[in-house]
Order: structure tokens, then sequence, then C-alpha cells
């Protein structure tokens, strides 16, 4: 390489530089903002982690000094002073709540809590619909039986995730009025779904041979004992 090559090279790689200097003088506070927010970010996403983090175990320490209480009426009346700051920790709460409060004798007091949480739409809807469903089962001494059956025809739609103990709950209201015929092909129908749970295929069995019924299960061998 001749000497008038090398000083061209050596002035474009200078020139090269100042430009880049040049560039970084002028765009780098870009970059620079750029690696705080996203340094920033990540921490505050860290700290909102750990924020969530705390407030359920705060939550969960309350709810296990509440059961510190032997008697149900003791432990409902400490859960109702502890106070969640979310949607979804109040609906646990009160669920728990709900729980102690049929315990200790209070259905219609329990039975509200529910309502109060299925009919909270900031609440997840798989919350609603068990409190939903537990508020009627409680109530099956006080309400009518229309009432009841239109309360869990609703929650036996197509997809609902409470749709087969709703089955299960209008299959025994039909036991109630006298209505065996109906009453066994629901039943039937539960065992023959792929979403029946062990226990729920054993209910139906039990009720199904209990009313002179045969069980048949899809797949598998009927069972008439």
């Amino acid at each position: 390489m001749s000497d008038s090559d090398s000083f061209i090279e050596e002035v474009t790689e200078e020139v090269r530089r100042d430009q880049l200097y040049g560039y970084l003088r002028r765009y780098g506070w870009i970059a620079a903002l750029a690696i705080v927010l996203i340094v920033g970010g990540a921490a505050y996403s860290e700290y909102r982690k750990a924020q969530v983090a705390a407030r359920a175990e705060a939550l969960g320490d309350a709810i296990l000094a509440a059961y510190d209480t032997p008697e149900p009426a003791d432990r409902a009346a400490a859960l109702s002073d502890v106070a969640p700051d979310s949607a979804t920790g109040k609906a646990v709460l009160n669920l728990i709540l709900a729980t102690e409060l049929a315990a200790s004798d209070q259905a219609d007091a329990a039975a509200a809590q529910l309502q109060t949480i299925a009919e909270d739409g900031d609440v997840p809807e798989i919350y609603r619909s068990l409190s939903g469903f537990k508020a009627l089962l409680l109530q099956a001494e006080t309400l009518d039986v229309a009432t009841r059956r239109q309360g869990f025809s609703g929650f036996a739609a197509p997809g609902h995730p409470m749709r087969l103990l709703a089955e299960e709950q209008l299959a025994l209201i039909d036991i109630e009025t006298g209505e065996i015929a109906a009453a066994i092909a629901k039943l039937q129908s539960i065992l023959q779904d792929a979403e029946a749970t062990t226990g729920l295929q054993e209910r139906a069995t039990q009720v199904i041979v209990a009313l002179g019924g045969t069980p048949e299960r899809t797949g598998l061998s009927q069972t008439s004992n």
C-alpha cells in the first residue's frame, strides 16, 4: 500500500470517528434514556410483584389468625374485621366467612354474604359462580322449589363451570317433587359426561340405585350396587 493510500485511509477513519462521536453527542441521550426506562421499568415491576406478594401474605396471616379461635361464630367475627385490598382477596375472604357463618347456624347471613360476591362485577367469574351456587344451596330450606329450580338452571347452562353440579341439584329437586324418571335421566346424563368427577359419578350412581334405576356409564361397565 502506498503512503498516499495509507494517508487517505487514516483520514477516512478519522472522519468516521468524528462522525461517530458527533452522533453520540447528538443522540446519545436517547440511548441513555432507553436504558433508564428499561432498568426503571424492571425495578418497578419487581416492586409491584413484591407489594402484591406482601399483601397476599398479610391476608393469609390475618385469616390464619382468625382460625386460632375455636368457635365458628368467633372465627366469623374475627374474619369480619379483616380488610382485603383487592377484589379477589375480598372474594376469597367472604367465601371463608360465609362458611363460618353457616357453621355457626347463620345460614341467612352466610347466603347474603355469598350473594354480595355473586353480584360484584369486579370479582373474577369463577368466584361469582361459586358464591351464587353456594348461596342457593344454603337457602334450600327457605326458597321455594320454583326459585331454586330457576337458579340452578342458570348454572346448568352449557359451558358453565358449575354445570354438572347444578344438574345434580336439579335432579334432587326432581326427586323432591316426585319426578323420579326425570331425576334418573339427569343423573344418567351426569354419569355419561366426560367432565364428571369420580365423586360426582359415585353420588349419581348411589342415587340412581336408591331410586330403583340401573346406572349406565359410557365406556365403563355398568354398576348396579
